[in-house]
């Protein structure tokens, strides 16, 4: 099972210009609001046309620009679970199930909806309607319409983002499960970085189009070869730096800190990050990458809690900082009491260097 997708259109605000593959793998597609992940899916599924490209699934050709080959969304065998459901308010479950079938005669239609009704632990909503049902019900309706079908690729576009938090995590269980056992390719799209580490196996950053990056999550996650990719997936410390030697650099927007990495510098010029989770809290400032901070603001979580910290000077307001923090709650208080400055460490192999 494969999937080889290399598209071009344009946009109002920017070009749509996406080269990928993949295989019989799970991909989360991550990305800022308009950076072209509702658009990707529906050109892969045919709703949209793209001005150039081609699209080959499982060696078949689906779409191709230059031989004017553009099949329709119901010769493509592609699931496509949208972010409402889009199930007909007015046909039953059932009847919903059924809808794309519409190549089967009547009886082994009737077969296969029961198939999936039984699949999906569904068959006492049959004859319900979608606002009978909850949002829950709905989502595995969605999927089991998009099943019916028997599709070679699956594509979801946000489908937990109208459930609430309980629920969310619920559904994300059902969903990981069932994926693991669907012999095909999967895009997921999302904006939620932990949903997309959760359920994927590779996650592509798509920005203003482009494909930024597209990585196994843990490397993704370890070292961003972008700077939209740190953003993209949480990174809040971000500057850019000067090298100094091979393994040291000047942050000019860190207060001038020198930091030693333990791996070495790539780039004359370039950006730094590293992630809130990798600061320590250290007893004196002469540890590697140990710095004296005050706290210019802080924020609030039921389970952890954001520092803002400003090395080496007290701040003038909660804005003047050059780091963010995070610790486990039940530290919040003595962190809190203590006497600034107090000193933290950058590790030194938790640092990581991108492009722009």
């Amino acid at each position: 099972m494969s999937l080889e997708v290399d598209l071009r259109k344009k946009l109002a605000e920017f070009n749509l210009d996406i080269r990928f593959s993949c295989g019989e793998e799970i991909i989360s597609i991550l990305g800022a609001s308009g950076a072209g992940k509702s658009m990707l899916l529906k050109s892969i599924a045919g709703l949209v046309r793209p001005d150039e490209g081609r699209v080959v699934l499982n060696g078949r050709t689906i779409y191709d620009s230059a031989a004017n080959v553009f099949a329709t969304p119901q010769q493509r065998r592609i699931g496509f679970l949208f972010q409402n459901y889009a199930l007909f308010p007015h046909l039953t479950v059932a009847q919903n199930i059924a809808f794309g079938l519409g190549r089967l005669d009547k009886e082994a239609r009737r077969r296969r909806v029961m198939e999936m009704l039984e699949k999906f632990h569904i068959v006492e909503l049959k004859d319900r309607y979608p606002p009978q049902i909850s949002g829950g019900q709905q989502q595995r309706v969605a999927l089991a319409r998009t099943m019916a079908v028997d599709p070679e690729i699956l594509l979801l576009d946000e489908p937990f983002s109208a459930v609430d938090v309980y629920l969310k995590n619920q559904l994300q269980k059902e969903m990981f499960d069932f994926l693991k056992q669907f012999s095909g390719p999967a895009l997921f799209v999302t904006h939620d970085i932990d949903e997309a580490y959760r359920l994927s196996d590779r996650i592509l950053v798509l920005h203003r189009g482009k494909v930024e990056a597209m990585e196994d999550k843990a490397n993704l996650f370890r070292r961003p070869p972008t700077l939209a990719g740190a953003r993209i997936t949480g990174c809040r410390n971000l500057a850019a730096y000067t090298r100094l030697n091979e393994y040291e650099i000047e942050v000019e927007d860190w207060g001038n800190i020198r930091l030693h990495s333990e791996q070495a510098v790539p780039l004359e010029r370039g950006f730094v990050g590293i992630r809130s989770h990798h600061l320590y809290q250290i007893e004196t400032a002469d540890q590697v990458n140990g710095f004296p901070v005050w706290i210019a603001d802080t924020s609030d979580a039921p389970f952890r809690m954001t520092f803002y910290l400003k090395i080496g000077a007290p701040p003038a307001s909660p804005e003047d900082y050059h780091l963010c923090w995070e610790v486990a709650r039940p530290r919040r208080q003595a962190i809190l009491d203590r006497t600034p400055p107090f000193y933290v460490q950058l590790d030194p192999a938790a640092l990581f260097y991108m492009n722009d």
